[in-house]
């Protein structure tokens, strides 16, 4: 048994509270490690929280301008050169595009250690699958990643996501919440199939626990629908059945959903509310829009039609809810379809699981750092490849 199969083992039959202990005792044990330590990202993406038991804590390492923050943003092994002789090594801990987190290993220098950076990095993927299951029966790692108390409304939220960036031969995908702590009711969902993407990106109405359980209702509506194998347009209005059958029409849900065919780039759409899509397409920013239908559970028995549109490879789109496009300046002024086109052109040459965080982060400094936000904000990011055409 080689080196990777024996940590893969090690790794895979760990309890799910020891993986780090497991990991370590792999890496200094076959790879001479002499450190080992493992961050995972927190909520609002701007800190790499240690993974360790209080009160024996680390202090966290920030995303941005870190070597473990560069590894986590470039989804590459990063070598930082050491004392004596001694290099750290900061690996990717991902899942399918998923970014969760970094191992950072210290090794002692030389060829070898930079030999085995490429071992290291598949033992870092096994490490995060590993990760992604113990998630199930301990909060080991849903706690690392809070550098702050979680509202009760935000971890409803962030529970219903499917995970904050995905990636395949088609496309790439990121999404975030804002304020990633506080978050009320707005959220995203998607899910894949060998053939399709079926994307929802919800604007939730109220605030706290209400506007939590009012999208929890909704969010899990649409997925009962979706797995049973009902056309867009049929899960929308079960939905709408469903949150209209709960509140009679005094709360209600806005939702923008897609269903992508991975083949052709044709595009099955229900606009339900107020969701925007903005599209980059040749170095052009615009507004895709679509016939605006009513929100859902507004009032009882809505039927919904899909409309058709058509994505290209190369192209980027953007959704954001009103929490978005609607906000303020201290000054009166709203940030607008402009300002919108001019954060999603800035951020071009990220990729998709980097740029919610960054246009949202652009949003905060119009409505200044000072001022607390009247509404929450998502932001989701997909860039399109598709497949290669037949020739």
């Amino acid at each position: 048994m080689n080196r990777l199969q024996s940590a893969e083992r090690a790794l895979r039959t760990a309890a799910p509270h020891e993986l780090l202990d497991a990991v370590r005792v792999v890496l200094t044990e076959l790879y001479g490690a002499e450190a080992v330590e493992l961050f995972m990202a927190d909520y609002g993406l701007t800190a790499l929280q240690p993974v360790s038991v209080k009160p024996h804590n680390m202090e966290p390492v920030p995303v941005h301008g870190s070597p473990a923050g560069r590894a986590f943003g470039s989804q590459e092994p990063y070598c930082e050169a050491g004392q004596d002789r001694r290099m750290r090594v900061h690996l990717p801990v991902s899942v399918r595009g998923d970014r969760l987190g970094v191992l950072s290993v210290t090794l002692p220098g030389g060829d070898a250690a930079r030999g085995c950076v490429s071992e290291l990095a598949e033992i870092a993927d096994v490490l995060a699958h590993e990760v992604l299951v113990a998630d199930r029966d301990t909060d080991l790692y849903l706690q690392a990643r809070r550098k702050d108390r979680l509202t009760l409304a935000a971890e409803m939220q962030w529970q219903l996501l499917p995970g904050r960036s995905c990636t395949r031969p088609e496309y790439d995908l990121g999404g975030q919440l804002e304020p990633a702590y506080a978050v009320f009711g707005d959220n995203f969902d998607w899910s894949a199939t060998a053939d399709r993407l079926m994307l929802y990106v919800t604007n939730g109405m109220g605030e706290g626990i209400e506007a939590a359980l009012l999208t929890s209702l909704a969010i899990n509506a649409l997925r009962n629908a979706r797995r049973a194998g009902i056309p867009i347009a049929d899960q929308a209005a079960l939905a709408d059945q469903a949150v209209y059958a709960h509140y009679r029409g005094h709360r209600y849900l806005s939702v923008l959903m897609f269903d992508f065919d991975l083949d052709t780039g044709r595009v099955s759409v229900v606009d339900a509310g107020s969701p925007q899509l903005l599209r980059l397409r040749g170095g052009t920013v615009e507004r895709v829009p679509f016939e605006a239908q009513l929100p859902l559970g507004m009032f009882e028995e809505t039927d919904y039609v899909a409309q058709e549109f058509e994505v290209e490879p190369g192209d980027r789109l953007v959704f954001v809810s009103d929490g978005v496009h609607a906000v303020h300046s201290p000054r009166g002024e709203a940030y607008g379809d402009r300002a919108l086109a001019r954060a999603i052109h800035s951020t071009r040459l990220l990729p998709a699981a980097e740029v919610p965080r960054a246009i949202l982060r652009e949003l905060a400094g119009y409505r200044g750092e000072a001022v607390m936000p009247e509404d929450d904000a998502l932001a989701v990011c997909l860039d399109w490849r598709g497949r290669p055409r037949p020739s």
